[in-house]
């Protein structure tokens, strides 16, 4: 179905004094740009506010005007969204009417999801009581200690539980919008919106990258690991130990493998099979070759495998993966 002709994603941007400007323009920049034309699906956008003919001040003399009123969160459906930036101070009031529209949404089955110290509104909302959730690493301990229902997860880059998202902090709010379009319209479209934002469609490792701590030794060692990852990228259908790929850093498989972990936050083969469940996504989408195929190409070795990848990593099947995808994210021609 062609992308003009898709039903469009509603989009809930909840605007209240306090939020942060870098996340509501991450927020506008992932769903309120028209790339239709790059096969993108149309997002259909909204600021709401409790008052919405009330621009909501932002830090650095910037306000946000809203074009909706919160009760239009309850016309949403599961298929919709509801976003909430992060926000400038974690102790500060939060309009009582913003949060019942949280507590109504997530009611009606609505994905909800937060950005940096928006789990904090999440939180004061309930929401996350006995839930996973995290925030940006240096408030982690304040979430935790404040809320001690939520179970925080201080190294992930985002979270996920029972229709409830929550992400670390600023470029990881990037990292969470990207990956819930493409959980909701695949990989390919995440990947188109990414190339345009200039940044990349997914990271792997976590949060623990970014946590204060001395840097790894050296450039050498970094331009070597870098080199590494993209002669992978290059040759994913090939077969990769931690030797192999140790050797092609010139580097001991200890001293690779622990310089590997400290630069990307996760092990070698890890990363590698996060990087295959990645091109399988896309040769599902865009191409017909059959499962074995793309489970060679992509360096799974067998579908088998590939499965129980999937299974492990998307909790779905391959064949289900391109079943919804390739009906649903509104791609380009099928490349053959």
């Amino acid at each position: 179905m062609p992308a003009d002709h898709v039903t469009p994603q509603r989009i809930a941007l909840l605007s209240f004094p306090g939020i942060r400007a870098f996340d509501v323009s991450v927020i506008t920049e992932v769903w309120g740009s028209d790339r239709t034309l790059r096969g993108v699906p149309p997002f259909d956008l909204h600021r709401t506010a409790a008052d919405p003919d009330t621009p909501v001040p932002l830090r650095g003399g910037l306000s946000l005007t809203p074009d909706r009123p919160l009760e239009w969160l309850d016309s949403l459906t599961p298929t919709d969204l509801v976003l909430v930036p992060g926000i400038e101070d974690p102790d500060a009031d939060i309009p009582a009417p913003v949060l019942d529209a949280l507590r109504r949404a997530h009611a009606a089955g609505i994905p909800v999801a937060s950005l940096c110290a928006g789990a904090f509104v999440l939180a004061r909302a309930g929401l996350l009581d006995g839930r996973r959730a995290v925030t940006h690493w240096h408030l982690a301990p304040a979430l935790a200690e404040r809320y001690p229902r939520v179970k925080v997860e201080p190294e992930a880059l985002f979270v996920e539980d029972t229709g409830i998202w929550t992400s670390a902090g600023t470029a990881a709010g990037i990292d969470l919008c990207l990956h819930l379009v493409r959980t909701a319209h695949g990989a390919e479209t995440a990947a188109t919106i990414a190339r345009s934002m200039v940044t990349a469609p997914f990271r792997t490792g976590t949060q623990a990258q970014f946590i204060e701590q001395p840097t790894p030794r050296a450039d050498r060692d970094a331009d070597a690991l870098a080199a590494v990852r993209a002669h992978a990228l290059a040759h994913l259908d090939q077969s990769h130990t931690v030797a192999s790929l140790a050797a092609h850093a010139g580097m001991s498989p200890r001293s690779f493998a622990r310089h590997f972990q400290a630069t990307t936050g996760t092990s070698p083969l890890q990363w590698l099979i996060a990087q295959r469940v990645a091109a399988a996504r896309k040769l599902l989408e865009l191409t017909d070759h059959p499962l074995p195929e793309v489970a060679r190409r992509a360096g799974f070795g067998s579908e088998v495998t590939m499965r129980q990848h999937f299974a492990s990593h998307l909790a779905t099947s391959p064949r289900d993966y391109r079943t919804a995808f390739r009906q649903t994210a509104g791609n380009s021609p099928t490349a053959r």
